[in-house]
């Protein structure tokens, strides 16, 4: 039975940090379900269209994954919905994977379900202050894991990160095809 993922985006959300996940999880196999908080498309932060198949209120069953990319207007979006908080609290109290990246970590993950305190994670650094409000242990890498939870710095670890999410979902022979083949590092899981 394939592994589930669920990425939810709003307007705002960062383009490259919405899609690289997708791509990479998609293409190691994982059922992967795009979901914005209205209905629509989410317009990406710079301009994109991201399609996506349903909403979030429309959302049944658990998942392996949720993972919310980053950009700051989609953050602070996603931090003020409170079904999708709960959820994330759910997730993680149920030890499946969180994985948040740039602004979604410290905005949505360390102040808003406040699930990082004493938890190593990333971010980008302009949110590191909401990190640290949260209780967060800032790494400063470019991909963190800590138990059930990844966070990424940015636009520029979006394919690690993606990575990282596979991996941990058990898709290693995958994840290994396209290190390989795009000639990336990896972030190791434990």
């Amino acid at each position: 039975m394939a592994k589930r993922a669920l990425v939810v985006c709003s307007d705002g959300c960062e383009d490259i940090e919405t899609v690289a996940p997708i791509d990479i999880l998609t293409r190691a196999g994982v059922e992967v379900t795009i979901a914005s908080l209205t209905p629509g498309p989410a317009k990406a932060a710079y301009g994109n269209v991201i399609g996506t198949h349903t909403t979030l209120d429309q959302v049944t069953g658990e998942y392996d994954a949720i993972v919310l990319p980053g950009g700051g207007k989609n953050a602070s979006n996603l931090a003020a919905d409170r079904r999708l908080v709960e959820m994330i609290k759910t997730q993680h109290k149920n030890g499946r994977l969180v994985a948040a990246l740039c602004a979604s970590p410290g905005t949505v993950l360390a102040q808003a379900a406040g699930i990082l305190h004493g938890v190593p994670a990333t971010g980008d650094p302009g949110f590191n202050n909401r990190l640290l409000e949260g209780g967060a242990v800032v790494t400063d890498e470019d991909v963190t894991v800590s138990g059930n939870i990844i966070t990424g710095r940015g636009p520029a670890a979006a394919i690690a990160f993606g990575l990282a999410v596979a991996d941990y979902l058990g898709c290693s022979e995958a994840v290994q095809t396209l290190v390989d083949k795009w000639r990336v590092g990896r972030v190791p899981v434990d």
